[in-house]
């Protein structure tokens, strides 16, 4: 019979000599017009006969531009790579420091500090993610792609998905810790961390085992990495929850804390610290989810470019903002490396000083 081929645009599984198989138009954005037309091939006993009707038939090719137009779509998307890839290694070694600082000093080992620890957990995952699964999909443009339905290909997938909602799962638990901290102002940190945990890491674990058992029963073909199905929305839904409930959280916070500025009963210190506490996190919540809200109402293929930028370009550098909002320009950890560097030049001094008396007395 004829084997499984990749013809460059589709994959062809094998068959018996004399059976025929059709496949769909691929949805190419900026290649072809149609999705629903069929392209049939027959298997003979030479091999495969040629696509019927022709692609460029069956499915309409858009309007082709200049050899220049494509050379200039192509370093386009070079450049992209590019930027994104120094955002995410630039993100990464920042929030291994940030973690390494949170780590070292024991004066910084409190509840709020291990929340952050978390999130910057969740940023090394995403970058981590996206590194392997372009080393996967998009190293080589030769790639076979009808090999790439296999399970390796699929947990990279999966592995990403669940990076990116626990991201967006412990930005909504910086947003509720914030807020628990102004409705509760003398209730213990520790009751509440196990469920911010819970939160964090164990929604989007469940999500993604939901969006893995769908796929496996009702659409498991190719390395799941469209955007085009139905089933999609098992991630993008729980994505969208957060980013809801954090501008929700967001605006209330605002107010919480416009009323306490405003409260005579509280003094100068307190509002230095409620200051303090949320300018962070009111930063980061509509950084974080303004820009995929206008994106997430609209068809994956509409505003192709913007989308990129947004989410890969400025997405990359998220996390290194995040390791300078909450550990790097933190008053606090400013005074603890302080107050070590000072103690760990006094005893190089000291060190020094025993050293020149020792061979001053010999």
């Amino acid at each position: 019979g004829c084997l499984t081929e990749w013809d460059g645009v589709s994959c062809w599984l094998a068959v018996s000599v004399g059976q025929s198989q059709a496949v769909a138009c691929p949805d190419i954005h900026h290649v072809f017009k149609k999705s629903k037309a069929l392209i049939r091939r027959n298997c003979t006993e030479s091999g495969w006969s040629f696509p019927s009707p022709p692609y460029h038939n069956a499915c309409e090719l858009e309007v082709i531009g200049s050899s220049n137009d494509t050379e200039a779509k192509a370093n386009y998307f070079v450049t992209m790579k590019a930027l994104y890839t120094c955002g995410y290694s630039t993100s990464l070694a920042a929030l291994f420091l940030a973690i390494g600082i949170f780590s070292c000093f024991r004066k910084l080992h409190c509840p709020r500090n291990s929340i952050h620890i978390h999130f910057f957990t969740s940023f090394i995952l995403r970058g981590t993610a996206v590194f392997i699964k372009d080393s996967l999909l998009f190293s080589d443009e030769s790639i076979d792609h009808c090999t790439m339905s296999t399970v390796n290909c699929k947990a990279v997938i999966a592995f990403f998905h669940y990076s990116v909602l626990a991201n967006f799962y412990w930005l909504l638990v910086e947003g509720m810790y914030l807020q628990t901290l102004l409705l509760l102002t003398f209730t213990s940190d520790k009751m509440y961390i196990w469920w911010y945990i819970l939160i964090g890491w164990g929604v989007p674990m469940l999500t993604v085992c939901v969006w893995v058992i769908t796929r496996l029963q009702y659409d498991n073909h190719g390395c799941w990495d469209d955007y085009s199905s139905l089933y999609w929305w098992v991630i993008k839904a729980p994505i969208l929850l957060a980013i809801f409930v954090n501008f929700l959280i967001f605006l209330n916070v605002i107010r919480m804390l416009a009323q306490k500025i405003r409260s005579p009963d509280i003094s100068q210190n307190y509002k230095q610290q409620y200051m303090r506490l949320t300018k962070s996190t009111l930063l980061l919540i509509p950084l974080f989810g303004v820009h995929y809200m206008v994106f997430a109402l609209f068809p994956e293929h509409i505003s192709v470019d913007a989308r990129l930028y947004f989410e890969l370009v400025l997405g990359s550098y998220q996390g290194f903002l995040v390791a300078l909002l909450y550990c790097f320009l933190n008053a606090e950890v400013q005074a603890e490396i302080k107050r070590n560097w000072g103690k760990w030049q006094s005893s190089m001094e000291s060190n020094v000083f025993n050293l020149v008396t020792q061979d001053f007395t010999a």
